[in-house]
């Protein structure tokens, strides 16, 4: 029973040193997944005879022992002109076409080829990079291309189109010679080892471990990261910095400090608090496997490049998406929520809801009403767990139908606590103003701030394709809420008409006058104290012809009183004294 429990034992021990082994690896093979990024430039320069002009820059190391011997594949049947310098003195076999013409250092440089020797040209081509564009546009009146090669051994020239659309002069910037697709490019892995897990779990994020030895000379390291979602353990000498050029969605690991490029910002990353220690391949694999908390990795990479400043670029370079360094969302909807690709910027998210909440996202196809409040929420993906704000500055409407059409985009802020709107920002709006448009497809465009602390630089600019419905309801009417102050002031201005009105009919009764009926001083005839009206009484009862004639005239032009006035004279006239005339 010993015996058999001795042997499960030993089963047990062996499978587990077995798993715990296939957990590593080994770096020995160039890395498909991270490459050093070299000076180059990328115009879409095309000389008058539809030549483009390349220029290609070979390093050589001389304390690497390498025999620099390379191939050249040109065999494509447009026109071509190719500019070779080396740093060292290097031999190339070349095969090409009638097509290409290739000019080479007549020091560093010697071509060996059987077919169209005639189109090979030695000259003074300088070896510096400025003088060497400098010295290509004057020959050839300007640069299509200029691509660094470390440690070369074959490039092949397709026959895909070598230009690039943007600038016609030549800036030389470190770049990922692998989205230049007119070229296929093989060199000596000589600075950069690596090696992968088999099989590669696919269905998983990527995880990536960068390990410089204690013994390098490394220690910047800026990293261009192309797929999103990817976690980086790295591992670096005292020192190290790792700079990234974007600001991609990563989860980070690091001994060292990390440092973002955009909001210029230095932060250390949660730390490994493990047991191993070192900068052994195996050691540095478990650490990252540990911190992750996962049983692979896409790819170790140890980097001993004899330099103290690198720019490394990390995607698998067979299947990277042209021209933006983050990686782009496509769907098949016309209706994108997203897309903020340009190089060096943020990729942002913009999400619409219906109500102040924010539980549930419209759908992208909703067509939305112009009497109705919109909410969005506009989100960023950061790396290394940091937390940024966002902070919205303007945006607009642009009409689909006519890109002439712009509307500036009025919105609020809303409220929302910093656990909840970390890395991210909320507003509200109407498309009031869209109610008598003609369009009714939109995109709503914003631009973006991305802060830390005091300190914002720009992230970019999101946007989303709207689909407008005009309403057929009325807006929303305020409604007014009548205070005590509101009621007084109502009731005093009914006081104030009154009182016009009165003073309005009092002038309308001196200026046109009233039958003798109405004359205010019948009444006061037996009032005592008024012995006026009395003696003007008695002058008026006995009238003289001449005034009979007069007043019979004058009374056949005056209108007959209206029954209104009939009773007022009636009401007068009874509650009236009547005196008897005396004689």
């Amino acid at each position: 029973m010993e015996g058999y429990l001795m042997r499960f034992t030993l089963i047990l021990c062996i499978t587990y040193a077995t798993a715990s082994s296939n957990q590593t690896c080994q770096p020995h093979q160039q890395s498909i997944y991270m490459r050093e990024m070299l000076m180059g430039c990328w115009t879409d320069f095309v000389r008058e005879d539809k030549a483009e002009v390349h220029i290609l820059k070979l390093i050589w190391d001389k304390v690497i022992k390498i025999i620099a011997i390379f191939t050249l594949n040109l065999n494509v049947s447009k026109p071509v002109i190719l500019i070779i310098a080396s740093s060292e003195k290097a031999s190339g076999l070349y095969q090409l076409s009638k097509e290409v013409k290739v000019y080479a250092n007549n020091f560093q440089i010697t071509l060996f080829g059987n077919e169209h020797q005639n189109n090979t040209y030695k000259d003074e081509v300088p070896h510096q990079n400025e003088e060497l564009v400098k010295w290509a546009v004057q020959k050839f009146g300007g640069v299509t291309s200029f691509t660094t090669v470390k440690y070369l051994r074959q490039i092949m020239l397709t026959e895909a189109q070598g230009t690039k659309s943007g600038s016609l002069s030549c800036v030389l910037q470190n770049e990922d010679v692998a989205q230049k697709h007119f070229l296929k490019i093989e060199a000596d892995p000589e600075g950069i080892k690596s090696c992968t897990l088999k099989p590669q779990n696919t269905g998983h994020d990527e995880v990536h471990v960068i390990n410089i030895p204690e013994d390098s000379t490394v220690r910047n390291v800026s990293l261009l990261v192309k797929t999103q979602g990817t976690s980086l353990f790295l591992r670096g000498p005292q020192g190290t910095t790792w700079t990234f050029l974007g600001t991609e969605h990563l989860k980070l690991g690091s001994n060292n400090d990390i440092h973002l490029l955009q909001v210029q910002v230095k932060f250390k990353p949660p730390k490994y608090t493990g047991t191993l220690r070192g900068d052994k391949a195996e050691d540095v694999q478990k650490m990252a496997l540990e911190y992750f908390k996962v049983n692979y990795f896409t790819s170790y990479s140890e980097v001993t490049l004899n330099a103290s400043t690198i720019f490394l670029v990390i995607g698998n370079q067979h299947n990277l998406s042209e021209g933006s360094p983050t990686a782009k969302v496509i769907t098949e909807k016309s209706m994108i929520p997203i897309t903020t690709n340009a190089p060096n910027q943020m990729p942002l998210t913009i999400q619409l809801y219906s109500s102040p909440d924010y539980c549930i996202p419209l759908d992208p196809e909703t067509r939305l009403q112009t009497n109705k409040r919109i909410y969005a929420e506009i989100s960023g993906n950061t790396i290394g767990g940091v937390s940024l704000t966002l902070k919205v500055n303007r945006c607009i409407m642009c009409s689909k139908a006519s890109t002439s059409v712009k509307k500036e985009l009025p919105f609020i802020l809303e409220a929302c606590s910093r656990g909840v709107c970390n890395n991210s920002a909320r507003l509200s709006f109407s498309l009031d103003q869209l109610q008598e448009a003609t369009s009714t497809t939109w995109d709503i465009q914003c631009s973006i701030d991305l802060c830390y602390n005091e300190n914002c630089v720009y992230a970019g600019e999101v946007w989303r394709n709207l689909e407008v419905m005009q309403s057929c309801q009325p807006m929303d009417q305020p409604c007014f809420d009548f205070g005590l102050p509101g009621v007084l002031g109502i009731a005093f201005g009914g006081f104030l008409i009154g009182v016009l009105l009165i003073g309005a009919l009092w002038f309308i009764k001196i200026k046109t006058g009233y039958p003798s009926g109405l004359d205010m001083r019948s009444t006061a005839a037996g009032f005592p104290g008024c012995p006026c009206s009395r003696a003007k009484r008695q002058r008026s009862s006995n009238p003289s012809p001449s005034d009979s004639s007069a007043n019979a005239s004058i009374g056949s032009t005056q209108s007959t009183p209206p029954a209104a006035w009939h009773k007022l004279i009636v009401g007068y006239t009874s509650r009236a004294t009547i005196t008897p005339m005396s004689s």
